[in-house]
């Protein structure tokens, strides 16, 4: 039997003709992957409506010497609920480790341990997420709304959300000046 969980810890890449705007130009990164389903987290989508003090704050917790910690939208799924991805050398009983070094952690104590200026070295903060029903995401990966590539460290935690999805792309060898936009009407490009 093929491994149902080969997506975890892989990145997705939006392709120009994916029809949902809300993933436009996304690098997700994939959380879980099974016969049940998927989840994964959007790393390339700032939100700048909400601040990590605002949070804080929202939440009841002291903020004491954070410097600057970035919200990201997750995705449109749940999207009160705030996920941390993370490097694995914070964990806690809550925590999941996913690959390559990199956990997930869904509890209020990695945002305390955050606020008081510890928690984990590398992170993500988001609200929402990605997911999909049995079957939903391999679909739509064979109807080529979605390239993968490795999931890593250094692309994962990359500050410039911008250029994330570009160097998604370069890194699997694709051009993006040379994808098509347009589409037969079936989803598929021309």
């Amino acid at each position: 039997m093929a491994d149902d969980r080969y997506l975890e810890g892989r990145f997705l890449i939006a392709m120009p003709t994916m029809g949902d705007p809300r993933f436009e130009r996304t690098v997700i990164y994939m959380c879980a992957h099974s016969t049940e389903g998927a989840m994964g987290l959007v790393v390339n989508k700032p939100l700048d409506d909400l601040s990590f003090a605002d949070l804080l704050q929202q939440m009841g917790i002291e903020e004491r010497g954070t410097g600057t910690i970035r919200l990201h939208f997750g995705g449109p799924v749940e999207t009160g609920r705030g996920f941390v991805l993370h490097s694995d050398d914070y964990m806690n009983d809550g925590s999941l480790r996913i690959a390559g070094g990199i956990a997930l952690t869904a509890t209020v104590d990695v945002l305390r341990a955050m606020a008081a200026g510890g928690g984990p070295q590398s992170s993500i903060l988001a609200l929402g997420y990605a997911g999909w029903a049995p079957g939903q995401l391999d679909a739509e990966i064979q109807a080529n709304g979605w390239l993968t590539c490795e999931g890593d460290r250094e692309l994962l935690f990359d500050r410039d959300l911008g250029g994330k999805w570009h160097k998604a792309l370069t890194r699997i060898g694709i051009d993006p000046a040379l994808l098509s936009t347009a589409t037969d009407g079936s989803g598929r490009p021309n």
